[in-house]
């Protein structure tokens, strides 16, 4: 059984304000589990990123790819306020969605 794929660009931080990774996936259950389980070094991994803040949905993975390009050039205080213009508490959204916890 093949599962449905789902482009998505996801922000990660380590806490409030903390340090922001920007990703971005066609497999969000999988991905996220990779990244509460430190499956991958990196950025991510090492300044322990792993509460998910911000999912954005895309029809094809070329949007949620130059999606994640504009967003990756955007200043720090740019994605802050895009975070907490519907997340202001920095809450992990993942278990809502029903993802890796």
């Amino acid at each position: 059984m093949t599962r449905e794929r789902t482009p998505c660009v996801y922000i990660l931080a380590s806490g409030r304000r903390g340090y922001i990774y920007i990703g971005v996936t066609s497999d969000p259950p999988q991905r996220f589990w990779q990244h509460r389980t430190g499956a991958f070094e990196g950025f991510a991994k090492h300044r322990n990123c792993n509460r998910l803040v911000r999912i954005e949905m895309f029809a094809s993975m070329e949007d949620a790819i130059s999606r994640e390009k504009q967003l990756k050039n955007w200043r720090r205080e740019w994605k802050i306020n895009l975070v907490e213009s519907d997340n202001p508490e920095w809450t992990d959204l993942a278990p809502e969605m029903g993802l890796a916890e």
